[in-house]
């Protein structure tokens, strides 16, 4: 069943939402070769708890194996989503997408960024480019009339121009009280399809994207899924709330991007 937020539980929402991008900020600042995933996982995990929030991915149950055992998920390359932090040392041309969820007054927050690591090649930069302009496209279309298979079809019809697969295996969700509620998102579908986007109704919408096929396996690990022709793949995520009529981003890369661009 969907459930309708008031907008005072938006307000919640958003503030959940933007304790997750600024986590994403932070992370962005450490970003670099040389870094492991495990320390971007313990920076986030800090940064949440010290804001007074928990970090909703730590435990999580799967559906596959155990919970899941960090704060944030950390996909590298061709590892799609869910990726466990580890000591990898992250090196120059590297992608990698951070996963991150909060709770926070009973409300959770979800936003995914793509980082580039150092110099990385201008057809993964495109990747990521086009995969960050589907998640906007599919935004567009979630307003009060609309239908979910709208914004599937949005993603899926700009993504499919470069040649690029569209992972259908996974999808956003609703989100409140708990992380995963009912509608599914897919980034996929045909326009006119699904449900009635209403006033009150908050998703994350998050693109997963990939440069080749779009088949994927899942890791030994139990978690994390990787494409079959280890192909990178790039996945942004915004949490969003549909209400007076237009859709309210909830979660934000602004800062991310700042600091992105001083990079590079």
């Amino acid at each position: 069943m969907i459930t309708l937020k008031t907008d005072d539980e938006i307000e919640l929402l958003r503030a959940a939402n933007l304790l997750v991008s600024a986590t994403l900020t932070e992370i962005a600042k450490i970003v670099r070769p040389g870094v492991t995933t495990r320390q971007i996982d313990a920076l986030a995990e800090q940064f949440i708890r010290d804001h007074g929030a928990t970090p909703t991915f730590k435990g999580f149950p799967s559906s596959f194996g155990g919970p899941f055992p960090s704060s944030v998920c950390t996909s590298v390359n061709e590892v799609v989503v869910h990726g466990i932090p580890n000591d990898r040392e992250l090196v120059d041309g590297d992608i990698v997408s951070v996963d991150c969820g909060t709770c926070l007054n009973g409300f959770c927050g979800d936003s995914c960024y793509t980082f580039c690591v150092g110099e990385v090649s201008a057809e993964v930069k495109q990747l990521l480019r086009v995969t960050k302009e589907s998640l906007y496209k599919g935004i567009e279309q979630a307003i009060p009339g609309h239908r979910i298979g709208d914004i599937g079809d949005a993603v899926e019809s700009h993504v499919y121009k470069y040649g690029y697969g569209v992972v259908r295996e996974l999808t956003g969700h609703g989100i409140g009280h708990e992380m995963h509620e009912e509608p599914q998102v897919p980034n996929y579908g045909k326009r006119g399809s699904g449900k009635l986007i209403k006033n009150g109704l908050c998703i994350a919408i998050e693109p997963m994207i990939t440069m080749g096929k779009r088949n994927i396996a899942l890791l030994p690990d139990r978690w994390g899924f990787i494409t079959c022709d280890r192909k990178p793949a790039a996945h942004f995520e915004h949490t969003i709330a549909v209400h007076h009529g237009k859709v309210d981003i909830l979660s934000s890369f602004c800062q991310i991007e700042e600091i992105e661009n001083q990079k590079y």
